[in-house]
């Protein structure tokens, strides 16, 4: 199945959603159409049962994401400020999301494209992708993306990047720990698909609770987090597909997931 939006192309194929950044001529850029259009798809991931993982790429086979669109810029500052906390929430709705989340790095993810790479759980690149954040060289600099960044890497690294404008190779950036595959363009599809199936045979409910968890245990006092997560594992044992995958487990059986 295959909807495509004004700039976002939504389609679902065996249990993946792929949500497909379509402004191929304008590298992708982030337009308010673009993020309302994302926002749409994850909600629309969200409600349907069908779903068991998202994807996430740009059309085309050389950008990603190139960030804001700096020619759509609004001329009134509460719109502009309005436009942006949008973007954020957008970042944040890809934790939020109860589905696992998966890039599929296409081509360079730039500047807020490189915030909706770190967005997500999980990210396959192509060797030629490039990741940097040129904002510094444009007199802006990534505000929301720091967040996610320096959750992803130490604090010399995060701040190499936020304030030179240097950009990765892909090599570099699995070495940082940005990304969690490199692959020829002609396997990335491949590689992408099979990371998301894989995701995808997972119980979605202990998948929601651990990924929540994780998220709100980063930001925890450390002893406050131990605590908080043992609380998590209380939930988690009392699950019904905590149950099956022991069972199963104890049969030598593949388990079969009531995702409750």
């Amino acid at each position: 199945m295959t909807t495509t939006a004004p700039e976002v192309r939504y389609e679902l194929n065996a249990g993946i959603a792929r949500l497909t950044i379509d402004r191929e001529p304008a590298r992708n850029a982030l337009s308010p159409g673009v993020i309302q259009g994302l926002m749409a798809g994850l909600q629309r991931a969200e409600a349907d049962p069908a779903v068991r993982c998202v994807v996430l790429t740009g059309a085309g086979e050389r950008v990603f994401c190139a960030g804001g669109d700096l020619g759509g810029l609004s001329d009134g500052f509460l719109d502009g400020h309005d436009g942006r906390r949008a973007y954020g929430a957008l970042l944040l709705a890809f934790q939020q999301l109860k589905k696992p989340t998966v890039a599929r790095v296409n081509g360079h993810a730039l500047a807020g494209g490189l915030g909706l790479v770190l967005a997500c759980d999980l990210a396959v690149t192509c060797d030629a992708a490039g990741f940097g954040l040129p904002e510094i060289d444009r007199g802006l600099f990534p505000m929301m993306v720091l967040a996610f960044l320096q959750r992803h890497v130490g604090r010399k690294r995060a701040l190499e990047l936020l304030l030179t404008g240097d950009r990765l190779t892909a090599a570099r950036a699995l070495e940082w720990g940005l990304v969690n595959q490199v692959v020829p363009a002609a396997e990335l599809d491949t590689a992408t698909q099979a990371l998301a199936g894989k995701l995808g045979g997972k119980s979605l409910a202990i998948l929601a609770l651990g990924r929540r968890s994780f998220f709100t245990a980063e930001d925890l006092p450390l002893a406050q987090s131990v605590e908080f997560l043992a609380a998590q594992l209380s939930l988690n044992v009392l699950t019904d597909d905590a149950a099956e995958g022991v069972t199963a487990f104890l049969q030598k059986r593949p388990a079969k997931w009531g995702d409750r």
